[in-house]
């Protein structure tokens, strides 16, 4: 069985010959841990955006020489080169929200564009650049038989970057017009985005939209209804019209939102944090055929500080927990960031191979 008919086998609930490996995201320092292991030439770690663009294309190249070597099924594509450079420590993105560079991760977002009304009547979501998907392109291009992933931002993910998370939180109840012309403006920026990436050859959809932290979700029930869910929700719908499979992502505990995202209609959910209660078993027994289960291998403690045998262990049980039937694919529990161990994840994706074989 191929990759791509690997992965949405299991994105359907059904049983393919192995257990699928994905990479959901994956930050520069472990691309050249990793691949340091299979090939040469490559820069020093440090941010994308410092890179030359020899540099660039070198680890793209690498990124995709590692899906191709230890048999990764699906890849994860997004937008890149869309971020300018302001001053050493900012970049701004084309949506005009500012963040600050980190040197062990993601940029924070530090100053947000649409504070009030006046500011949202006033703002006009940009229009997407065929550069922005190079990275898809490239990998459709190399990665033939693999399943081709694009990591969207949701509505509530992009509307508190584009205003504040707090100033967003308040406006639910001083100005709620406000978040939900926002989160409009949003969607409709993202169904042309949808749109084109579908033409060009898209298989999976995730909604990247993380809502919750491992105690509990930032809002309750009804808030995610009323102003978060349905503009999800018909990200959901368009990429089914389209013949998508569509993965819903967020960290946390999501348990007092889980009977709303079976509702919502995703295929998959991702990345199920053990810290949060997201228990692979636990989940696997609730959701039973209606979610394909992508993620669980710890990458907060495990895939930095534990043993090959122990991410061994933690990769045979979670098999165990979550494969029967179908309906799982491994990988970690967020993305593999820089402080993770490039040795243990490729012994997550070697005992994947070796111990997820579907006995017909």
């Amino acid at each position: 069985m191929k990759s791509k008919e690997r992965i949405l086998t299991a994105l359907s609930h059904h049983e393919p010959d192995r257990v699928p490996l994905y990479i959901h995201g994956i930050n520069e320092a472990p691309i050249i841990g990793i691949g340091k292991h299979i090939t040469d030439g490559l820069p020093e770690p440090k941010q994308f955006v410092e890179m030359t663009d020899a540099e660039k294309f070198k680890l793209m190249d690498t990124l995709f020489l590692i899906h191709e070597h230890y048999e990764i099924d699906g890849f994860t594509a997004f937008e890149i080169g869309n971020d300018v450079r302001i001053d050493d420590k900012h970049v701004q993105d084309e949506w005009g929200v500012v963040y600050e560079l980190s040197p062990i991760g993601l940029p924070v977002a530090k100053h947000h564009p649409i504070q009030d009304l006046s500011d949202l009547k006033k703002f006009k979501a940009p229009d997407p650049k065929e550069e922005y998907y190079l990275l898809f392109d490239l990998a459709r291009d190399r990665l033939k038989d693999h399943a081709m992933f694009w990591m969207m931002r949701g509505s509530f993910v992009r509307s508190w970057r584009l205003c504040g998370v707090e100033n967003w939180m308040l406006k639910m109840f001083d100005s709620p017009e406000f978040v939900h012309d926002l989160a409009q403006k949003i969607l409709d920026a993202s169904m042309i985005r949808l749109e084109r990436l579908a033409k060009a050859g898209l298989d999976v959809l995730i909604v990247e939209d993380d809502i919750a932290d491992k105690n509990f979700p930032l809002v309750s029930p009804d808030q995610f209804l009323e102003f978060i869910n349905p503009y999800n929700r018909q990200l959901v719908q368009r990429g089914h019209e389209l013949g998508l499979k569509v993965i819903r992502h967020s960290d946390g505990n999501l348990w007092p939102l889980m009977d709303i995202l079976l509702d919502t209609g995703y295929d998959g959910l991702n990345p199920l944090e053990p810290q949060a209660g997201m228990d692979l078993k636990k989940v696997k027994d609730y959701c039973g055929e209606r979610l394909c289960l992508l993620g669980n291998i710890d990458c907060v403690d495990l895939l930095p500080n534990g043993t090959p045998e122990q991410v061994e262990s933690a990769v045979k049980q979670a098999i165990d927990d979550g494969g029967r039937g179908g309906g799982l694919i491994i990988c970690s529990s967020n993305s593999l960031h820089p402080g993770v161990n490039p040795e243990n994840c490729i012994t997550m994706f070697e005992t994947t191979k070796s111990y997820g074989v579907y006995k017909k």
